[in-house]
């Protein structure tokens, strides 16, 4: 996201199930939310209108149903929400984060291993860039 964009909670959602499905209608989504909770067309028809003004969204109006798609990726909206909150929250400190998470997570030991993988990638990754 090259701008700085704050999803709310509903927004989330409506991302949530456009990164699963795909390009959908108003009425797709909908009929999505209203499985989990009591949400009005018109309330979702706004809400998409909203996150295609915040550029959340990108909306197909070449036909007469408005197909919309998500404008940012998951992980550019995961990886925006995670800085903010370590911006925020952890006064820029990634460890802190990590820790809070950890220390409050049980983390199997597949779990464990894909992280430790991971730190490893990392390592590898800052000292090729030092000597490079």
């Amino acid at each position: 996201m090259s701008k700085q964009v704050k999803p709310t909670e509903s927004e989330l959602e409506i991302l949530n199930i456009l990164w699963e499905k795909g390009a959908s209608t108003v009425r797709e989504i909908h009929e999505v939310l209203e499985q989990n909770k009591d949400a009005g067309y018109t309330t979702t028809l706004k809400l998409m209108q909203i996150m295609h003004e915040k550029g959340l969204l990108t909306r197909d109006t070449s036909s007469k149903t408005h197909i919309y798609v998500a404008a940012v990726t998951r992980e550019q909206a995961q990886g925006q929400m995670v800085q903010r909150m370590i911006d925020t929250m952890f006064k820029g400190s990634a460890m802190q984060l990590v820790m809070q998470a950890l220390g409050n997570h049980k983390t199997d030991k597949d779990e464990l291993q894909q992280i430790k993988d991971y730190l490893k990638e990392i390592e590898k990754q800052q000292k090729k860039e030092e000597r490079d």
